[in-house]
């Protein structure tokens, strides 16, 4: 019995290994990371497919299809709004296909901040698949609350990677 306990807890996958790296009144860096069973190039091109896995509740049209992520240098993560406007949440400013995408931008309530922020997208092979290991620094002025504003950032960027997880794992009758 303890032994189909230890399998069963095996095939659950682990929420994102999630980290308040650092926090200051101006600024904090923030890291999470997940395994997914792809080749680091797949995992990668899932990562750019943001609309099908970035959290509806966490966007300002409150619907993912309206988010899009152009992995080129110069690319958006940009989302569309419904009345014709829309949002540049992050800019890619740099791309070595398959392993690692570096973006800029505030994200969520950041936006309206004097903040610079970069995030850090890292594609490791190991066995079985992938690491993807995201790392978010901001800093600026955010009212002098951006340590106050970390766990939050950290809770909603580590649900984001859960959700790609599960986007990026599907079942192996599925693969």
């Amino acid at each position: 019995m303890k032994f189909a306990i230890a399998l069963l807890l095996l095939a659950v996958p682990a929420p994102a290994a999630a980290e308040v790296v650092t926090a200051s009144a101006n600024g904090f860096e923030l890291r999470h990371s997940v395994e997914v069973p792809l080749l680091p190039a797949e995992a990668f091109a899932a990562f750019g497919q943001v609309q099908s896995w970035w959290g509806a509740d966490h966007t300002y049209s409150g619907k993912s299809a309206n988010l899009s992520l152009k992995l080129l240098p110069g690319g958006c993560f940009c989302e569309a709004l419904p009345n014709g406007g829309g949002i540049e949440h992050l800019r890619v400013t740099y791309v070595d296909p398959g392993k690692r995408a570096v973006l800029t931008g505030a994200l969520g309530p950041l936006l309206y901040e004097a903040v610079a922020a970069v995030m850090d997208v890292k594609v490791d092979k190991i066995p079985g698949g992938s690491r993807v290991t995201m790392t978010y620094k901001a800093s600026g002025f955010a009212a002098g609350n951006a340590d106050k504003l970390a766990p939050l950032v950290d809770q909603v960027l580590s649900g984001q990677l859960d959700a790609y997880r599960d986007f990026a794992s599907p079942e192996p009758d599925q693969r």
